[in-house]
């Protein structure tokens, strides 16, 4: 495995429903740096040098994974886990009180 390589990726939203998958610390690093300069903060600022600490081997690429993790958290990007959603539509179909 390469060493900027996530040992589990981070699901985001890209588009309306549109799911990607964050594999590795330059993935998140091209992500943080797309993101509309109106809308950055410092959550993306601190994702953003920690994945060029991680791209230079100053810092370990999980560390950035958490810091891009937060930065999506906070901007309501992860994508929603599909286990998840699986469990809610069979809560669904056997409680008719649940919608």
């Amino acid at each position: 495995m390469k060493p900027d390589m996530f040992k589990q990726p981070v699901s985001i939203l890209v588009g309306l429903g549109i799911r990607a998958e964050v594999r590795s610390v330059m993935d998140a690093y091209r992500h943080l740096s797309e993101w509309p300069q109106s809308l950055r903060d410092a959550a993306d600022s601190v994702a953003l040098k920690a994945c060029r600490a991680a791209l230079l081997g100053e810092i370990e690429a999980e560390t950035a994974r958490g810091l891009f993790a937060a930065f999506a958290e906070k901007h309501d990007l992860l994508a929603p886990e599909i286990d998840a959603i699986a469990a809610s539509h069979l809560r669904r179909d056997r409680d008719p009180h649940v919608r």
